[in-house]
């Protein structure tokens, strides 16, 4: 698959007359809790020719294939998501750490990671993440049988929140680390017995409601809410950005 994916991603470079500065793996296959069928979710940002942004128009600033049962690949323009790093667009921040790169500038990769402590708004890294844990919860763990995949959904959000709370910065994108984070050992038991279930079962899978992640995740989404109040609202810096944004126009 991975040729395939650089199969493509060079495909869109000559149809689009772009160049991809980075492509990664942003699904559960980055995040350590993918199942056999689980897709291929490619990310990518890319830049077009310098003349094309000295236009007085608005052009597209995505690129998207056709969706699969396999591949999910877009990306973003380079303006896109520099703008939305420095509004601290959270899964742009994952993608600059997945464990699965299949594309990048080493110099223009290094460089904007060196920019994510000095931009991440921990207020609206914890609330994005907040809420996406709350969704999950509220929404996809409460019938008397829930599907495996959704308390991944609901802990590595939480505990990315956490993260912020507990450690005032950048979350990682991983969910081991994450899990570091949690001391109760029942808890820990029970989402190793999980991620075994979820190593051998399909997307779709179901179990019944774990009463000890649900007592846990309820917990911690209320404490998490509670302790986000003390963050700071913050957005970064315009001219740095616009800088690095004109260092990599050709």
């Amino acid at each position: 698959m991975n040729s395939e994916i650089l199969s493509r991603l060079s495909a869109i470079e000559e149809k689009h007359a772009v160049r991809i500065l980075y492509a990664c793996e942003s699904g559960s296959r980055a995040w350590g809790f993918a199942s056999p069928d689980s897709d291929y979710d490619v990310r990518f940002i890319y830049v077009h020719p310098r003349n094309h942004y000295l236009s007085i128009l608005d052009n597209r600033d995505v690129i998207e294939l056709p969706v699969n049962a396999v591949l999910d690949v877009n990306g973003w323009d380079l303006r896109k998501a520099l703008a939305l790093f420095r509004k601290s667009n959270a899964p742009l921040y994952e993608w600059l750490q997945s464990p699965i790169v299949y594309r990048q500038d080493e110099t223009f990769a290094a460089e904007l990671r060196a920019l994510m402590p000095r931009y991440f708004s921990l207020r609206a890294g914890c609330h994005h993440y907040h809420a996406m844990a709350r969704n999950a919860f509220e929404h996809e763990l409460q019938g008397e049988q829930v599907r495996i995949k959704k308390y991944f959904y609901a802990l590595r959000p939480l505990l990315a929140a956490c993260w912020i709370v507990d450690k005032r910065g950048v979350p990682p994108m991983e969910f081991a680390p994450l899990r570091t984070l949690i001391s109760d050992e029942k808890v820990q038991q029970a989402i190793d017995e999980l991620l075994e279930k979820k190593k051998v079962s399909d997307e779709k899978s179901t179990i019944a409601p774990v009463r000890v992640l649900q007592d846990f995740i309820a917990a911690s989404l209320e404490r998490c809410l509670r302790e986000s109040e003390h963050l700071e609202p913050f957005i970064g810096e315009l001219e740095p950005i616009d800088a690095f944004f004109r260092k990599y126009l050709l």
